[in-house]
């Protein structure tokens, strides 16, 4: 069962040529609807960024395309597995459309923490890394790891 993160409705912007949203906005949406509420959940956010100097960057993803999402849509953005190391962060999100339950789209997601003010990879504080492990332990058996692409990038 995944954790629900937010929704979102797909508008004429996005649309394309095929009348269909353009593959740039699946990501768009991940990215501003899922790793965001993420990256607030664990205070390593825009707030993060301004005040700490320390936020996150995303170095590889993997996504999927499913099924297409048409003008006027509304997906569901999901978190279907998180963890962590030192440095790291490793999260899957799904986006489902929220009327006919279909899976539109996956992305898996290997962020690195980071220095702002040397632009350099940096440990998560131990109150990030509580606040990640508090996560992890609340929400473990709801997450799927079958089929993680990055999963082997996490230093235990």
């Amino acid at each position: 069962m995944p954790i629900y993160l937010s929704s979102q409705k797909v508008i004429k912007d996005w649309i394309d040529y095929n009348d269909h949203m353009n593959v740039s906005y699946y990501l768009l949406i991940f990215d501003k609807y899922g790793a965001d509420t993420l990256n607030n959940i664990f205070k390593m956010g825009e707030y993060s960024a301004r005040t700490n100097k320390k936020s996150t960057m995303i170095v590889e993803s993997y996504i999927t395309y499913n099924q297409e999402l048409q003008l006027n849509d509304e997906v569901d953005i999901n978190l279907v597995y998180f963890d962590h190391d030192k440095k790291r962060l490793l999260y899957k999100m799904e986006m489902i459309h929220k009327k006919k339950k279909y899976i539109a789209s996956t992305i898996e997601i290997l962020a690195l923490y980071v220095d702002l003010n040397e632009r350099k990879v940096s440990e998560f504080e131990e109150e990030k890394v509580n606040i990640m492990d508090e996560f992890i332990k609340k929400n473990k058996s709801k997450f799927n790891s079958e089929n993680l692409k990055f999963l082997s990038k996490i230093k235990k």
